[in-house]
């Protein structure tokens, strides 16, 4: 299995893609946003706009990973990402995550572009098993990745400090048999 070929996957609500240098400029308002950060990450330095052009600029020849921009399908406007990454041949599995700016919430695309991604790997890709790890204050993620099939498999507690207290992680994965046995309507 390969990450090497970079799928456009289209929806009713999104189309994915592949990304472009040209996409680093929507990206970095995104990942400004206040809730992108509060629930994702803390800001850094160390990131630039530069590093993020040249990281969306080498995502479309990535082997080791899947990055697609999430985008409405009227418009083109990128609204997001959505990520394969952290493969693990032995095991099937990878871990996944999503990130929507705030012109793409509220609308089911986030939801759409989770099951878009999670279907590709497990029936394109032949994934066992896909992951991810969730903040637990993060409600609207973690609803949309229950809707997508994912089960709760653990909670990492207090694993670090956000808006001044310490935030639990939550560990959720679904499995090649779990995504085959939901109806095509919840896929």
């Amino acid at each position: 299995m390969s990450f090497s070929v970079k799928p456009t996957l289209t929806g009713r609500k999104t189309v994915l893609r592949p990304f472009t240098e040209a996409d680093a400029d929507v990206m970095w308002e995104i990942m400004a946003d206040p809730e992108v950060l509060r629930f994702t990450y803390e800001p850094s330095d160390e990131l630039t706009l530069e590093r993020v052009r040249s990281w969306y600029g080498s995502r479309g020849t990535a082997p080791d990973r899947l990055d697609l921009a999430v985008t409405d399908p009227g418009t083109g406007e990128l609204l997001g990402e959505v990520v394969l990454y952290e493969y693990d041949p032995a095991a099937g599995s990878c871990t996944f995550r999503t990130l929507i700016g705030p012109r793409g919430r509220g609308r089911g695309i986030g939801t759409e572009a989770t099951r878009l991604i999670v279907g590709y790997g497990f029936e394109q890709l032949g994934l066992h098993r896909v992951q991810l790890e969730v903040y637990a204050h993060n409600a609207r993620a973690r609803r949309v990745y229950e809707k997508a099939g994912f089960v709760v498999e653990g909670v990492r507690r207090a694993v670090q400090r956000r808006d001044g207290e310490w935030a639990d992680e939550v560990i959720m994965s679904i499995l090649d048999r779990e995504w085959a046995a939901l109806s095509p309507t919840a896929r």
